[in-house]
């Protein structure tokens, strides 16, 4: 693949040793070119090549082995940063984005205490959720949760309760399934005791990155199980929300069923960002 921006010089950039196992491009791919270099450049993540918070090689060295121009490349990062897949930092590089608390908060927990508009305290820091597991099993996964994972049904799954709380109050009551397949090795141990979130056990212990998340909510009755963890009366109104985690390709990763108290909170969605 020729990019003529770059122009006759490339070649002999090419020729040198290079630390990514990037390759030049081929041909007759109907995308577009910075579309191609965003798909490589998943590939090289995906396959584990530069794991989280690790640099990638520089810009030179990447436009130079796929046979870009920087500037197309620069096109494809700027996707990719947009998706958290990657992220900038001014002078240092381009890091691949590891999941942090923040990016959790930020990306991933909607939850936080009722305020009207124009509060006076909207602006406070919002507070990160207590966490304990209350349940973990390896069992087999019904004909929704195949559906939803993508495997068969009957195939094993982890089965995981969390209790979440805010400011000392439950508010939230999470049923996760994840493939046992694609998930090995992993104990309740291993699980309770992770350093971070749920989504950075994942990425750095098993190497299987969130990108995003589809959501759907829907207004329900609390059941029994769920009344109990959120202390409130079984039937009482709450609010569901059903979240499939994909990593790269859209893959499901995690199904995640979060019952939630809205007495005193909301689910909060942010349309876009402050100008």
């Amino acid at each position: 693949m020729y990019d003529p921006a770059i122009g006759v010089s490339m070649a002999a950039v090419i020729e040198k040793k290079l630390s990514t196992p990037l390759r030049p491009l081929a041909g007759g791919d109907a995308l577009p070119l910075y579309r191609q270099v965003k798909r490589e450049l998943q590939k090289l993540i995906e396959a584990g090549h530069y794991g989280p918070g690790k640099p990638l090689p520089s810009e030179t060295e990447i436009a130079g082995t796929l046979q870009v121009s920087v500037g197309t490349l620069r096109h494809a990062v700027d996707e990719l940063v947009h998706e958290h897949v990657l992220l900038r930092r001014q002078g240092k590089g381009t890091f691949v984005a590891p999941h942090t608390n923040a990016r959790f908060m930020f990306q991933f927990f909607h939850v936080e205490p009722r305020w009207n508009f124009g509060d006076d305290d909207a602006a406070r820091d919002r507070d990160y959720p207590e966490i304990d597991c209350i349940a973990f099993a390896r069992e087999r996964a019904t004909e929704f949760e195949s559906t939803a994972l993508r495997i068969k049904a009957g195939e094993p799954v982890f089965r995981v309760e969390n209790r979440l709380a805010l400011g000392g109050r439950v508010v939230m009551h999470d049923r996760l399934s994840i493939s046992a397949a694609l998930f090995r090795n992993l104990t309740e141990k291993r699980f309770v005791e992770r350093p971070s979130t749920i989504y950075a056990l994942y990425q750095t212990d098993f190497g299987i990155t969130v990108l995003r998340a589809q959501e759907r909510a829907r207004a329900a009755a609390a059941d029994k199980a769920t009344a109990r963890v959120l202390g409130v009366a079984a039937g009482a109104p709450v609010m569901e929300v059903h979240r499939l985690a994909l990593t790269f390709g859209d893959k499901p990763v995690e199904y995640r069923v979060s019952t939630i108290n809205t007495q005193a909170h909301d689910y909060v969605s942010v349309l876009s960002k402050k100008a």
